[in-house]
């Protein structure tokens, strides 16, 4: 049951067995849209994801004055990609994505822009990589805060060179870099300093760098090295599904003891979040691959053990497997995912609050967090701090513990806009 206000989570009284379809990944729409508009000429990006982070992007492209031709319906885009006009005022709402990815185009193209932001984007980290694009030449002023939304940037070409890049607060900083390192007039090394985290971001932004025409090679010291004068070349480009929408559909298999097939899932996929289905092997889940997807079975009855794992290649699933924890049967830690801190909410103080409030023994780790089993109290309304992912992730406690109601559910409408609508197909 939905209302304005929350989401009332139905307990199932049977194991899950459904084959379902989940949007195309955030990630990859959001780099696919910011590569193509690099590349003069027309792309054609197609399973595109529709959610409040991509139109936020997709709206900041066309303050900057990119052609495109968009059809919703048939999940397509078709941008013509170039230079940026030489001034304009974007709002990047709250996606970090298109905050940090934006903000090291527009220093590297001759103009002023004006980039502003939501509340919440406001309170997260921008200084690492402002201050790494000040040092390469790009003039900022500060509308607010010092180090955060919203500002000015005076763009040009920059000068390349080497620099070093903060990266334990996010990957999405030298996710921008390299991106946009071939618009440089040398040369780009980044350095990358502190512990790196979300490696698997960095991947895809390699990856994706090189289906698009740029290569970024690795250095010796650990950084990467983007030579100047590469061009991004226009291409169609297909969008894979998002891993990350079909874990939590996943996760309800191990919950019930149940199934769950989610079409066009493959383990060939870019996406680090895949390696979260070994994490459901090792709670006794077994996951085979079909023609239509991948499949996941529960264990029998949804008992298995507690784990100890490293989930710093596929921490957007640590909220995930923070409320699978209490169903377990022994201790549940999870590790490396400090950097959780710093996104939508501080993710670990989040979980952490809302467990405790239904009664389940838990704590913060120095990387992490360990949770310990426990029956889950009834008749919880969980706060969700306007964070898509505590939303999704939540709601699966509801299929095993009655009176559960998600607030503000229509936060997930930041990358999955139907997501309690296909969360339902689940009963059937």
């Amino acid at each position: 049951m939905s209302t304005n206000d929350f989401y009332a989570v139905a307990p199932i009284c049977k194991p899950v067995d459904c084959v379902l379809e989940v949007p195309g990944s955030k990630s990859i729409t959001n780099r696919a849209l910011l590569l193509a508009s690099m590349a003069k000429g027309k792309s054609i990006l197609t399973n595109v994801l529709f959610s409040d982070d991509s139109r936020g992007l997709i709206n900041c492209l066309k303050a900057l004055g990119y052609e495109m031709k968009i059809h919703e319906n048939e999940k397509k885009i078709e941008l013509y990609g170039g230079f940026p006009k030489e001034k304009a005022t974007v709002n990047v709402k709250s996606a970090g994505t298109s905050a940090r990815f934006l903000t090291a185009m527009l220093s590297a193209c001759k103009g002023e822009y004006t980039i502003e932001s939501s509340e919440q984007m406001k309170l997260r980290p921008m200084k690492p990589l402002t201050d790494a694009l000040g040092k390469l030449g790009c003039k900022i002023e500060y509308i607010e805060k010092e180090g955060f939304l919203s500002y000015r940037l005076y763009g040009e070409k920059l000068e390349g060179g080497e620099i070093g890049i903060e990266s334990e607060q996010s990957s999405q900083f030298t996710s921008a870099l390299l991106m946009t390192g071939c618009l440089h007039k040398k040369d780009l090394t980044i350095q990358p300093t502190g512990k790196e985290t979300a490696k698997s971001y960095i991947g895809i932004t390699l990856k994706m760098m090189e289906q698009f025409g740029v290569h970024a090679s690795r250095t010796d010291g650990g950084g990467y090295l983007v030579k100047a004068g590469q061009k991004y070349i226009p291409r169609a480009y297909g969008i894979e599904p998002d891993i990350s929408s079909a874990c939590y559909f996943y996760s309800a298999a191990a919950l019930t003891g149940g199934a769950v097939l989610v079409k066009g899932v493959y383990s060939s996929s870019m996406q680090g979040d895949i390696k979260y289905l070994e994490i459901l092997k090792k709670l006794g889940c077994t996951v085979s691959e079909t023609d239509e997807g991948i499949l996941v079975k529960g264990p029998k009855r949804g008992i298995y053990e507690g784990i100890d794992v490293d989930m710093n290649d596929c921490s957007d699933q640590a909220i995930t497997l923070a409320v699978l924890a209490p169903f377990a049967c022994s201790l549940t830690v999870i590790r490396n995912i400090r950097h959780i801190k710093y996104q939508e909410s501080d993710r670990i103080r989040a979980v952490l609050t809302q467990l405790s409030k239904m009664g389940i023994k838990c704590e913060e780790t120095a990387d992490g967090m360990a949770i310990y089993p426990g029956i889950p109290k009834p008749s919880i309304m969980v706060e969700t701090y306007d964070d898509h992912r505590m939303a999704m992730a939540f709601a699966l406690i509801g299929l095993r513990t009655k009176g559960i109601k998600i607030a503000n559910p229509s936060c997930t409408a930041k990358t999955f806009e139907n997501y309690f609508e296909v969360f339902e197909r689940l009963y059937t």
